[in-house]
């Protein structure tokens, strides 16, 4: 039989699944075991025992000005800046890939404008953005807005052109108006796509948004790994780095499920 042909069984799957972090972990603990037995001072690579006690003091324990956790401060003033972003770039991509997908005008006005615009490098603009916005959570939120927005629409509005001539044409036999065609044809088809399209954007928004918390934030997650920088933190920084990149996960877990949830039947459309 052919490798093109064969398929793991499931819990092949799962095993192969769970190789490639088996080997990143063997491999950083035996960098690490190496660098301390050297210098058992050295700051770049921390045992994991310390990762793990690092992480459990900063899930537990509180400041000492504040008394608040700021690891759950810090992940909550993230989510809800990713959280806006995210959401009103969802929203625009929604709003302008339908009506630039549907309508001819709204295309022949918008699309070349939204083409250009998705070519901006977001990062470049950050300094503009903090002169015009100011250093507070507007401009953190318009990065991720900006950084997303276009990608999101242009994917969208050629979602819709690949919606089947013949529905249209249908639905207009049938009397249906431009907002009826919007919402009955072209939304249900539109929908799942725009959570892909979320999913796929999710991984550019988390850097927008470490990135602006870097250079002026007064909390978040990106805020804390460059403030504890300079004390070469590495216990510190991969607690936070780990701690994304599972939220993240979880994330693009909960879009996945939302979306065979709501809309099973486009699952089984693209198997």
């Amino acid at each position: 039989m052919r490798w093109i042909n064969r398929k793991p069984s499931r819990v092949l799957a799962w095993v192969l699944a769970t190789l490639p972090f088996i080997i990143v972990f063997a491999a950083y603990a035996i960098g690490s075991e190496i660098r301390l037995s050297v210098n058992p001072a050295d700051k770049l690579l921390p045992a994991p025992s310390q990762i793990w006690e690092t992480a459990l003091r900063l899930l537990t324990e509180g400041d000492r000005r504040s008394g608040r956790i700021l690891f759950w401060h810090d992940t909550a003033a993230s989510l809800r800046r990713l959280g806006l972003g995210v959401g009103i770039a969802a929203t625009m991509g929604l709003v302008f890939g339908m009506a630039i997908g549907l309508l001819p005008y709204m295309r022949a006005t918008f699309a070349t404008f939204i083409s250009v615009l998705s070519m901006v490098p977001p990062l470049a603009i950050l300094p503009i953005l903090f002169i015009v916005f100011g250093l507070g959570e507007l401009s953190k939120v318009a990065l991720i807005v900006i950084g997303i927005g276009p990608f999101l629409i242009r994917d969208l509005w050629m979602r819709v052109t690949e919606i089947p001539t013949e529905l249209v044409v249908k639905a207009q036999t049938l009397g249906a108006s431009s907002w009826i065609i919007a919402m009955r044809v072209a939304g249900p088809q539109i929908m799942p796509r725009l959570l892909q399209s979320v999913r796929l954007s999710l991984g550019p928004a988390w850097l927008f948004l470490i990135a602006s918390e870097a250079i002026a934030a007064e909390g978040g997650l990106g805020y804390r790994i460059f403030l504890v920088r300079r004390y070469l933190a590495m216990d510190v920084i991969l607690t936070y780095v780990i701690w994304i990149t599972l939220l993240a996960f979880l994330l693009d877990l909960l879009l996945k499920v939302l979306t065979r949830a709501l809309f099973p039947w486009f699952g089984e459309k693209r198997a």
